[in-house]
């Protein structure tokens, strides 16, 4: 229900109002809005076009849309299939994630421009009469009774809009304006490194497929988008700045020493301006909810990019939420338990999975006294090398995760 006052550009009833148009935040409004649950989803940009997002769709996200009937229609968008994932060692290629065996329909990451998905995303949840998709609508702050949060305000182009609800969704980021306007604590686990995207051009000669598939090299990602070469310079914290005072053309041959691409594709990237940062952080909130407030996705986790997690714990995150929460809403018959149940069912797989990068992080810096392994890849890469069956376990733990959600039939 809409309505006007001379305060309020617009006054909106709703029962859940979901703060964040990406993917956790789509995926939670569109579970919500085929439930028969009344849904406003609040994205602070004009559109979703944005270079340099999470763009890996990897099995268990695959599988979700297929659960929801949409598997075939979403894989008729534009992506590169990547059926295992390489990197190089000593000048060999070594497998160090294979999907082949996962028990799941698509046995493939897709990399896919993050836009397209969330357009796709959108596009599926306005079927419902009971969705709405409000953009460039930016959080002012929350509107708490009694301490329960009850909605929010919102700036839009029309103004300040104010939502009422029975439950607030963070679904914003790990910059999330919801988490601290909730005041809800965050545990972190430090910041080790920073990652500077770049996009190259896709030539004849160039790596073949495996290669290109996310194949660290001594600090180097190559991720094969079809037609250009989505790059990824995983550099030391704090050092992007040094970088900046010494001249592109020093932060060139630096990339130079470590790409497998020709030395002369760099001439490609003319100044600051065409590359991206990428802080890489570890976090995640102490508790997840509020009475009348959820956190999920990288709102409630940040993860490092490594395995390209992030995007699809996401989709778990919301795919949990949708299972345990749409009959209560519903019914408005929320309770706190209802939220504590959906951090309980995911605080395991978010803390399994940083767990596991914050190990990586660990055998890396292990490294720093030897010079040669310094150099190369990391040690649990070197690992998989040794024994190549992990392949398949990274590949599951990877592709599916710690604990894979799935939707629940209506």
């Amino acid at each position: 229900m809409t309505s006007i006052n001379s305060e309020f550009s617009e006054q909106i009833e709703t029962t859940c109002a979901i703060v964040g148009g990406g993917p956790a935040g789509l995926m939670f409004g569109l579970m919500l809005a085929r439930s028969g649950v009344d849904v406003v989803v609040l994205e602070k940009h004009e559109d979703f076009l944005r270079d340099f997002r999470g763009d890996t769709i990897h099995p268990s996200t695959l599988e979700v849309m297929r659960e929801l009937g949409l598997d075939e229609a979403f894989l008729q968008l534009p992506h590169t299939k990547a059926p295992k994932l390489s990197a190089e060692i000593s000048g060999k290629q070594i497998t160090i994630a294979d999907f082949s065996k996962l028990p799941v329909h698509h046995k493939f990451i897709a990399f896919m421009p993050q836009w397209e998905f969330l357009d796709f995303l959108s596009r599926e949840a306005a079927r419902y009469p009971n969705f709405r998709l409000i953009m460039q609508a930016r959080v002012e702050d929350l509107i708490e009774a009694n301490g329960k949060v009850s909605g929010l305000h919102a700036t839009t182009p029309e103004g300040l809009t104010e939502i009422r609800c029975d439950l607030v969704v963070g679904a914003d980021g790990r910059n999330s304006v919801v988490r601290d306007k909730a005041g809800l604590e965050v545990e972190s686990f430090g910041s080790p490194s920073e990652v500077v995207w770049m996009k190259l051009s896709k030539q004849p000669g160039d790596p073949n497929e495996t290669m290109g598939h996310a194949g660290p090299r001594q600090g180097f990602v190559l991720i094969d988008r079809g037609d250009y070469w989505q790059c990824g310079f995983v550099i030391r914290r704090g050092t992007f700045a040094e970088m900046k005072t010494r001249g592109i053309a020093a932060f060139r041959d630096a990339v130079i020493a470590v790409s497998p691409l020709p030395a002369e594709r760099m001439s490609e990237i003319n100044g600051w301006d065409d590359v991206s940062l990428l802080q890489v952080r570890i976090d995640r909130l102490k508790r997840w909810w509020r009475p009348g407030l959820l956190c999920i996705g990288d709102a409630a986790h940040a993860m490092s990019p490594i395995g390209g997690v992030g995007v699809n714990l996401a989709i778990q995150d919301a795919v949990a939420a949708g299972n345990l929460l749409a009959e209560p809403l519903k019914s408005s018959g929320l309770a706190d338990s209802d939220l504590a149940a959906v951090e309980a069912r995911r605080s395991f797989p978010t803390r399994a999975t940083q767990k596991l990068q914050l190990m990586m992080r660990s055998s890396r810096r292990t490294d720093q006294g030897n010079e040669e392994k310094r150099k190369g890849p990391p040690a649990f890469i070197r690992g998989i090398a040794r024994f190549p069956l992990l392949a398949h376990l990274a590949g599951r733990l990877i592709g599916l995760g710690f604990r894979m959600e799935h939707v629940r039939r209506r």
